[in-house]
């Protein structure tokens, strides 16, 4: 059993953030548990969990978008616990956009969603991650370096998101770590409007020739928290070996 840790995870409520909560509770963490809108979702998780270790789960609503509400949320996870070891960046828009027709708002809203706000939680929370040596894992997308087909403004914001784990990781070493993880297929779309073939002919072209489990990303982010003390700026790839085919 590792020594308790606090950390806050953006958009942790449901799918795979949801699994990833879980799985560090199990390891002993606190979680800060930060939705937007799934509220119930959120509340049925923490009332899972704290029924098994009373306050080792708590709650933020936010719109990451929204600046102070931004600031708001680091200003509770420097005071949760009496203070925060580390950050997952998990928080993020996903949906196509037509090249022709990307709209202001779709820009704005996926690179905020997946880089921006990243980027300002980082810098609110960087004295308070530096005083405890902590660490901040980015969830960027396997996407991030060569493109999701009809998804052009998300891969770029994730493309950013891998720009922005190797850069930060300079600019706040030594004290902090900033690593990211890059998921493959692991759950499908929430609105799963995918045929079976589809889904067939994308596990095809996955050397381990299956999906992945929430939890392999649980175990990876887990790692870079826990065990990676000399690992810094780098993306661990969890794709069951996707991108060894083009």
């Amino acid at each position: 059993m590792i020594a308790r840790k606090n950390i806050l995870i953006t958009g942790g409520a449901k799918r795979v953030g949801a699994h990833c909560v879980r799985y560090l509770h199990a390891q002993g963490y606190n979680l800060l548990v930060h939705y937007r809108s799934s509220a119930a979702s959120a509340k049925a998780l923490a009332d899972e969990l704290n029924a098994r270790r009373p306050d080792s789960v708590r709650l933020y609503q936010a719109d990451l978008h929204d600046r102070v509400a931004l600031q708001a949320l680091a200003e509770v996870a420097k005071q949760a616990w009496g203070g925060i070891d580390g950050l997952i960046n998990n928080a993020s828009a996903f949906y196509a956009t037509d090249m022709a027709e990307v709209t202001e708002v779709q820009w704005d809203d996926l690179l905020g969603s997946n880089l921006k706000s990243p980027f300002f939680l980082i810098q609110a929370l960087a004295p308070a991650l530096k005083n405890r040596e902590g660490c901040v894992v980015n969830i960027v997308d396997i996407h991030a370096e060569r493109g999701l087909e009809g998804f052009p403004v998300y891969s770029i914001a994730k493309a950013g998101l891998a720009a922005l784990t190797k850069i930060l990781a300079k600019e706040l070493a030594p004290q902090i770590r900033v690593n990211a993880v890059a998921p493959g297929a692991i759950l499908w779309p929430e609105q799963d409007d995918m045929s079976q073939q589809q889904k067939q002919e994308i596990q095809a072209k996955v050397a381990l020739q299956r999906t992945g489990s929430p939890d392999d990303i649980a175990k990876a982010i887990y790692f870079l928290i826990n065990d990676a003390e000399y690992i810094t700026g780098q993306v661990i790839t969890v794709d069951g070996g996707r991108t060894l085919f083009t």
